[in-house]
């Protein structure tokens, strides 16, 4: 509160007449408490920044609804994880691929190129979206993993697997040096 003093400035045997001198003294006590319940409020109630995550179907482990479709391998595009943020990828079956089986890494020169220009082909060709799947090696890792599904989701792909990588794909990403 504001407080004021009003002492002084008066006549003292004989002399002149003074104004008074007013003296102001402000007390912010109030004003610094109001200003750390404030900050202590906007601290409780803000909601920082919230985990985003994202949606994975996986099938279910049961024996009995293991009822997997054949899938074409003209539809088909297989990517293979390997090492320092490489990826191999080709169209159809390790043992008789469609297309060379081709070393590239991430980002839209990369897989997202790959991954744009097959896709158009194959849903020009069948009618059809691309199957994407993704096998990932003992050697690549988790970061390669969550980035390869950020890709898939920037090109729009809805149809992807996460399969085990078999000796033959290993064989492939040895040959290519990205094991």
């Amino acid at each position: 509160m504001a407080e004021l003093d009003t002492s002084g400035g008066g006549k003292k045997d004989g002399g002149k007449v003074r104004t008074k001198k007013k003296s102001t003294r402000v007390d912010l006590t109030a004003m610094v408490d109001l200003a750390f319940l404030l900050i202590t409020f906007f601290i409780l109630t803000t909601t920082l920044q919230k985990p985003k995550a994202m949606d994975l179907t996986m099938p279910d482990k049961d024996e009995k609804n293991n009822n997997q479709l054949p899938v074409p391998e003209t539809r088909t595009m297989t990517v293979l994880l390997g090492t320092n943020n490489k990826v191999e990828w080709f169209m159809g079956m390790p043992t008789n691929p469609l297309t060379a089986p081709t070393v590239t890494g991430f980002g839209k020169t990369g897989i997202r190129e790959s991954l744009l220009d097959k896709g158009k082909e194959v849903l020009a060709k069948s009618g059809k979206p691309m199957i994407v799947l993704i096998k990932p090696s003992d050697k690549s890792t988790y970061y390669d993993m969550v980035t390869m599904m950020d890709e898939l989701n920037i090109v729009g792909n809805e149809q992807r697997a996460i399969v085990e990588i078999s000796q033959p794909e290993i064989d492939l990403l040895k040959r290519d040096n990205i094991y």
